[in-house]
């Protein structure tokens, strides 16, 4: 299929999942999508080729202080998200993808805040979530919380809900089953999560809690596509049952093959899938499903798919490459697909691009280099992960903003996002989270509404008691085939000793939840 025929179908695709703007007329886009071509263009003092009029810059280099703070950032950055402060501020989430047979004996993983005035200018970074690992994506909740995912190579990842504040303990959010996580969307229009997995043949989940917004409980369901695109949702009996994965529990589900980013935006919730180079998406008012993009036999612009994200205001799909060119594309509502950024240099050499989001006012997108080279060897922030003293063995991951003439249709509506107004209670003790601590249990502050509180446990750990932990962040590797994209990093060698270390972080996590093989 050629360029013009296959935007013609774009549009038409897109049109039918309800991605067009109300009451824009289909356009041709300028050639190089709606920011003109980067083509031409040369890259800035961090790599980054961008469309006129934008410009990149440093927010946090892993394994050095945020500027402004006395926090060190965590290395390998991945999902990544923003969410108001109330005060015309804002937090920047970020997860660490410290995959746990990277680091069999101990979780380095987690997830990290930094607070933004209103200006732009740190007002604090500090840890929201510790002794996790491999966490790969995550979301930002209606009421102002942090979910972070658990990809885990052995199918018991878990989800976290985190304050940004780093104030209160992380909650264990047990009712969503345990997987190889991969991403996760928020539906407060339909109360109910969306989750991708990271399996060659996994499945797209909804979850629907009982008690909407208490997260502890609910139905698990898989998609189920019919031919003509219709969709229904089929229950997965004894989902909590982990003895068998639930992606085996029914022969219905729609297989995705190794599901990554996920974003729900406007009626509409977007997803992609990394080995078959796809971004899929389902229009919930009508119920259909659709592949907005198709990446097969390596065609371009967009390759090595990963994370993704929606510009609330214009629709346009931000799509961030593992690999390939190392792009940033955008899928526009008007059936363009084409690069709107471009990293480049030796400092970028095996990396990949990481949790794009926009701040709550649209004007700033975040964006990783997850292995970029940073100024510390990885070694001297995590021992276990002696990568050595070369190049790559400093590159710890940096995080970087973009800003510029961003496109606008109107003005943003961001009231969606403001955290809701609820009363606060004591939480439930159900299971004690088991850290290296002893602390209390207490009452969550006014500050924090109840659906912090949506699962398990009354165990706070102070702001104080997380940095005196000060856990490093680090790691890629969604399943045993990006061990592979590991080893031709940095060579046989490192790849067996991932794959011993991978039985020896699964005899260890055998022998401390006393489970049998």
């Amino acid at each position: 299929m050629d360029r013009r025929s296959f935007l013609k179908n774009s549009i038409a695709g897109l049109a039918s999942v309800g991605l067009l703007l109300d009451g824009e007329l289909l356009e041709a886009a300028p050639e190089g999508g709606p920011y003109g071509s980067i083509k031409d263009r040369e890259p800035d003092e961090n790599g980054f080729i961008l469309p006129e009029g934008f410009k990149s810059k440093v927010i946090a280099i892993g394994g050095d202080q945020v500027e402004g703070s006395g926090y060190q950032w965590h290395l390998f950055p991945s999902g990544a998200g923003s969410i108001p402060d109330g005060s015309g501020g804002w937090f920047f989430i970020s997860n660490s993808e410290v995959s746990n047979y990277l680091t069999p004996n101990e979780a380095w993983g987690g997830a990290s805040s930094i607070h933004f005035d209103a200006s732009g200018s740190v007002i604090d970074a500090h840890p929201i979530l510790a002794w996790s690992h491999s966490n790969a994506g995550g979301c930002a909740t209606p009421w102002g919380t942090w979910l972070s995912c658990e990809s885990d190579l052995f199918n018991e990842g878990k989800v976290w809900e985190c304050d940004p504040n780093g104030l209160d303990l992380p909650i264990e959010l047990q009712g969503v089953g345990l997987r190889n996580h991969g991403d996760i969307a928020i539906d407060r229009e339909r109360k109910c999560l969306y989750m991708t997995e990271n399996h060659r043949r996994g499945l797209f989940y909804r979850y629907v809690p009982n008690q909407w917004p208490n997260l502890k409980d609910g139905l698990l369901e898989a998609l189920k596509v019919e031919s003509d695109g219709s969709i229904q949702w089929i229950k997965i009996t004894d989902h909590l049952d982990g003895t068998i994965p639930n992606r085996e529990k029914t022969n219905e589900g729609k297989l995705m093959a190794g599901g990554m980013g996920c974003w729900y935006e406007k009626d509409s919730v977007y997803f992609s899938t990394r080995l078959d180079n796809r971004v899929h998406s389902i229009n919930l008012s009508s119920n259909r499903y659709e592949v907005i993009w198709d990446g097969e036999n390596g065609r371009q612009p967009l390759l090595g798919i990963d994370d993704l994200t929606v510009d609330p205001l214009t629709g346009d799909v931000f799509v961030a490459e593992t690999n390939g060119n190392m792009e940033l594309v955008i899928i526009t509502p008007e059936g363009s697909v084409e690069p709107f950024c471009r990293v480049t240099g030796e400092q970028h050499d095996f990396s990949a691009l990481t949790g794009p989001c926009f701040d709550p006012f649209r004007k700033r997108l975040y964006i990783s280099s997850q292995r970029a080279e940073g100024n510390r060897l990885v070694r001297d922030v995590i021992p276990a992960i002696n990568w050595g003293i070369g190049s790559y063995g400093s590159r710890t991951g940096i995080t970087y903003e973009i800003s510029g003439p961003f496109r606008t249709v109107k003005s943003p509506d961001i009231s969606s996002m403001i955290p809701i107004d609820v009363p606060t209670t004591t939480l439930q003790q159900d299971v004690l989270v088991d850290v290296p601590v002893d602390v209390p249990n207490e009452v969550f502050p006014q500050s924090v509404p109840t659906e912090i509180a949506t699962t398990t446990s009354t165990l706070k750990l102070s702001a104080e008691k997380v940095k005196e932990k000060n856990i490093k962040d680090v790691t890629d590797v969604k399943d045993s085939n990006s061990l592979l994209v590991i080893s031709s990093f940095v060579g046989a060698a490192i790849f067996l000793g991932a794959g011993a270390a991978a039985i020896k972080y699964r005899s260890n996590s055998l022998m401390k939840s006393d489970k049998t093989p």
